[in-house]
């Protein structure tokens, strides 16, 4: 569908700092953002890789699920606040620990992803959870977390007065400690609030590049200050939307709306980590009865991480089986500058997944080899706390 206006689009606190930043804007899920800067993708990218990159990801949906009537004992509230959000995901929240991050998929009855998202337990509160989603979908999802929550809870946007930003890479966490002191100490995946200016800002040891690095929810009025100080750093840069998509990309890690959709389950997608062991056991959640068959191998199509010789094979080329004849679909793909090289991923039938295997790409009707290769094609480096002896 194509995108209407430029004057249409929302735009985030963080606007006039891209403009000044010479950003070039496209629209994108609704908003006016930065595709690029001067120094250019494959810079930016690289840069992120060795430094740290500094994204606005305010289009996001971050918010808050709140219980009406806590009852001031935090394990039960954690519990009671737990039962409003499990019905709709394969995740297991119940068994939070304070201040950690699930990422989890919201189901529809038939087991396919409707978005994917971050579910994280309030640091201190009983009663809260801290929800992102995806930009997208993100009226779609909070009016099913509101249907769900029905008097039981109130579901609270924080997409309307806070900005997001991501800082990330192997010295982002140099960086941020030197500015809030006590983010180091977060593991990957917690998070927990900081005081900052007037108020206070939710960091999250968190993100969407493969890189160890942070996601930080700050108040609007005070999102241009903190950009800019992070700036100050000479080991910071602005980083824009399309190295964000090839840094995703190098770090396998799935596009809603392209790797994941409504038909897709999340064992077809390679995400069966996200159906936490508890809720399989139980198989109390939406579509389960097709996930749990799949995960004993009931399928038809798995995505797969290729390396294609040749041009990238882009969103919606041919996969072909080696005599030709067309297997599956790319449903993400592109150059990894990382490896100098093309990556993508995409569906293909079980028996044609194994690592390894041989097959083609149909790129401007010429079919390019290909190869099944593991993914990430790059290695995460997330930061995990060592568990104590």
């Amino acid at each position: 569908m194509a995108q209407g206006p430029a004057e249409t689009l929302k735009t985030t606190p963080l606007f006039e700092r891209h403009l000044a930043a010479s950003g070039r804007m496209v629209p994108f899920g609704g908003y006016n953002l930065p595709v690029q800067y001067p120094l250019g993708i494959m810079a930016e990218h690289k840069w992120t890789r060795e430094q740290a990159g500094l994204f606005d990801v305010s289009h996001m949906g971050p918010s808050f699920l709140r219980l009406n009537q806590p009852s001031g004992d935090a394990e039960a509230d954690h519990a009671d606040i737990s039962a409003v959000i499990e019905p709709l995901v394969c995740g297991d929240i119940a068994g939070l620990r304070r201040g950690q991050i699930r990422y989890t998929i919201l189901l529809n009855d038939q087991g396919g992803a409707l978005d994917d998202l971050m579910i994280a337990r309030s640091p201190s509160s009983g009663g809260e959870l801290y929800i992102v989603v995806n930009a997208g979908t993100k009226d779609a999802d909070f009016a099913r977390i509101e249907a769900a929550a029905g008097d039981r809870a109130t579901l609270i946007r924080a997409d309307g007065d806070h900005a997001l930003l991501a800082l990330q890479g192997p010295a982002a966490v140099a960086v941020l400690g030197t500015l809030v002191p006590g983010v180091t100490d977060l593991g990957f995946m917690t998070h927990a609030a900081f005081p900052w200016a007037a108020g206070q800002i939710l960091v999250a040891r968190s993100g969407y590049t493969g890189e160890d690095g942070f996601e930080i929810l700050v108040p609007s009025a005070d999102a241009p200050a903190l950009w800019d100080q992070l700036l100050t750093d000479e080991r910071v840069k602005p980083i824009g939307l399309g190295a964000r998509d090839s840094l995703r990309l190098e770090a396998g890690l799935p596009l809603y709306g392209h790797d994941l959709d409504p038909g897709i389950s999340p064992i077809e997608a390679g995400l069966g980590f996200a159906v936490s062991k508890r809720r399989r056991e139980a198989g109390d959640f939406p579509g389960a009865a097709r996930i749990l068959a799949e995960r004993e191998g009931q399928l038809s199509r798995v995505r797969v991480g290729l390396l294609v010789e040749g041009a990238p094979a882009r969103e919606g080329a041919e996969i072909l089986d080696a005599s030709g004849a067309a297997i599956g679909v790319i449903t993400s793909g592109g150059f990894a500058p990382s490896l100098g090289k093309a990556i993508a991923l995409g569906f293909v039938p079980p028996a044609h997944a194994a690592i390894g295997t041989r097959l083609q790409v149909a790129v401007r009707g010429r079919a390019q080899p290909a190869e099944v290769v593991p993914t990430p094609f790059v290695p995460h480096r997330y930061f995990r706390q060592a568990k104590a002896s």
